[in-house]
């Protein structure tokens, strides 16, 4: 009976470590919150959210953080004339999109960093040639500007190196929860890190909507 015990209390603590493993860490800055308790403005904290914003997919259809609502996805950036390291991404990335492929709830977005060359129309050609179909995964053009801009958001280092068209940027995929947070990054280039995202991904599939952000 005490061998029993005993074994039910290590089963327990075993199980206890693995659900707290499981739990993905919310990552970024926490900004501060004005919130209204009982009747009262109070000054809380919380962790950092993605920011509104509205592109232009493949598709030529407007995309904004709305068509995101709900839903967990992973975001890069790259452009479609990169020599190095985005081929590389995208061959991994294939992986994911053929993972969850048919679960409207997971999206991939892939930001250009070249709007000058990367038109609607180029985006679409490329999309065909790595064969993407449906909206799981939306490859998006927009202005420099906002593109470079929310790239900080994803905390993600863009710049163009000169005006011939040196573009230099990470390559990383971010992870980013229904809250809009972000939950992990992870090397582009690498395949067990890919591996390791999809892992995660479904541990934030299992994971209740109203996460705690503490």
């Amino acid at each position: 009976m005490r061998k029993l015990i005993l074994g039910v209390i290590v089963l327990s603590v075993l199980n206890a470590c693995n659900n707290k493993q499981s739990k993905l860490p919310i990552l970024g800055n926490r900004e501060p919150v004005t919130k209204t308790v009982d009747g009262k403005s109070v000054v809380d904290t919380a962790y950092a959210t993605i920011p509104d914003f509205k592109f232009v997919n493949q598709y030529g259809d407007t995309i904004t953080q709305k068509n995101l609502d709900g839903k967990i996805y992973v975001a890069d950036f790259f452009f479609t004339t990169c020599p190095s390291i985005c081929p590389v991404m995208h061959r991994n990335m294939l992986n994911v999109y053929k993972e969850f492929k048919a679960d409207d709830n997971f999206r991939i977005i892939s930001h250009t960093i070249d709007p000058k060359y990367d038109t609607v129309q180029v985006l679409k050609r490329y999309a065909d040639k790595m064969g993407l179909s449906g909206n799981n995964w939306w490859l998006l053009h927009g202005d420099k500007g906002s593109t470079y801009t929310i790239a900080k958001s994803y905390l993600q280092t863009v710049q163009e190196k000169n005006p011939a068209g040196q573009y230099i940027h990470d390559g990383f995929f971010i992870l980013i929860d229904k809250q809009k947070r972000i939950r992990g990054t992870y090397e582009g280039t690498d395949p067990k890190e890919v591996d390791k995202m999809i892992a995660d991904i479904k541990i934030l599939k299992a994971e209740p909507d109203q996460a705690a952000a503490k």
